[in-house]
């Protein structure tokens, strides 16, 4: 084994079990337990308020000249109470583009089969309550397309009637709030577990712990002993507190797991890629934090940088949660190859996607930059702790004295 790699796993072992074996790490255990249950009413807040603020929505199979037929109708008759309207191209598989929109935002039912054999397909409630205002719009349409080009006025058009189980019709939106749940527990994890590296080293150069460490492992050997300490730690508590829920939740919250959709891929690798993600996210996250903490020499220091630090993770989530509702589209897309919201988007596509080879690309694509951010955070580590005996005033002065010398 590299002598590096074989000082990494030494500190780390040192770190790990210093961390594990103490009596601060059953309170570490025991505080997440509060902002888990704001992290829940919050999913269950955003959960209703995405139902609550869809519009109701005839969704459309079109394209070419009857796509914009049917667009120019609605726009007609919207102001006669006529539903809405959103077009979409067709697919290859269309029953599954069917069975995918109406799991959508305040998709009530999807037209389709058009031009020659339209079909309304939703629940029979919804296909007796907008056959007719979906008549109407492709009534409308047809003749418009028989004006442009010169022909008699067309003859209306029977739209064939497609009721579904409900089951089927809400199969979508039940993944879809597996996907934000499983998405909000690793947002939540990786809040309360990346950040506690911004101070991991400010004790021990405040007291030359570091320096001694220096003189006799290389540097970089401690900078991703301690990581790997940090993440072995981390993955202890998550497994102490997944064996607690699992005991709790059937006890005391049987209906919990019931609420949500079976996942596209199945809970087993939902699980496992769960933790893959979760692995990624604190690796990417851990090594900059772990980095950009080590420039600070005291508690204040780390309070100030908590403050860009925090907001910037917030950022980072709030991309990868907008990805959630269209993980096909360009956000959905730009969120799954940000390195840093990577891990989010994909958690959730795999909660509403079957399809296994994007989780292949993504967890290459996130090992890359991992490789990356570490090296990256080592240098800044590095030159953290090689220059720990020189000026004094930390971070914060460093950057007065910047500044200064720049004017």
């Amino acid at each position: 084994m590299n002598a590096k790699l074989r000082a990494a796993f030494v500190i780390a072992r040192r770190d790990y079990v210093a961390t594990v074996f103490s009596k601060t790490f059953l309170l570490f255990l025991i505080g997440p337990l509060l902002p888990l249950i704001f992290a829940l009413a919050f999913a269950a807040i955003g959960i209703g308020s995405d139902q609550d603020s869809a519009e109701p929505t005839i969704a459309v199979i079109a394209n070419g000249k009857m796509a914009a037929a049917i667009r120019a109708s609605s726009d007609r008759l919207s102001s006669a109470g006529i539903a809405e309207i959103a077009i979409h191209s067709p697919s290859r598989d269309e029953p599954a583009q069917v069975r995918r929109l109406l799991g959508g935002p305040g998709v009530v039912a999807v037209l389709s089969g058009l031009p020659a054999s339209p079909v309304l397909t939703g629940t029979a409630r919804m296909v007796d309550r907008y056959d007719g205002p979906a008549g109407l719009i492709l009534d409308d349409a047809r003749r418009e397309l028989a004006l442009d080009a010169a022909h008699a006025r067309p003859r209306p058009l029977a739209i064939a009637r497609h009721p579904i189980d409900r089951a089927a019709a809400v199969e979508a939106s039940d993944r879809k709030a597996t996907a934000r749940g499983a998405q909000f527990v690793l947002v939540m994890l990786t809040i309360i577990l990346a950040g506690m590296l911004l101070s991991n080293l400010t004790e021990e150069k405040s007291n030359k712990v570091i320096e001694i460490l220096a003189a006799a492992v290389p540097v970089d050997a401690i900078f991703f002993g301690k990581l790997l300490a940090m993440l072995g730690m981390s993955l202890t508590g998550i497994a102490i507190w997944g064996s607690v829920a699992a005991i709790a939740v059937p006890l005391f919250a049987p209906n919990l797991i019931a609420g949500l959709g079976v996942p596209s891929i199945g809970w087993p690798l939902l699980l496992l890629l769960g933790i893959v993600y979760f692995i990624a996210s604190y690796l990417l996250l851990g090594a900059l934090f772990l980095g950009i903490g080590a420039q600070a020499s005291s508690v204040r220091e780390v309070q100030t940088l908590s403050m860009p630090v925090t907001m910037a993770q917030v950022g980072v989530f709030g991309l990868g949660a907008m990805a959630v509702n269209h993980p096909d589209s360009g956000l959905g897309l730009v969120a799954a190859i940000f390195p840093w919201s990577s891990p989010f988007a994909m958690i959730a596509r795999a909660a509403q996607r079957p399809e296994l080879w994007p989780h292949l690309i993504a967890i290459l694509w996130q090992a890359g930059w991992v490789a990356l951010i570490i090296a990256i955070g080592a240098r800044m580590f590095r030159r953290s702790v090689l220059k720990s005996g020189g000026p004094k005033g930390g971070l914060l002065a460093a950057l007065r004295r910047t500044i200064k010398g720049s004017e």
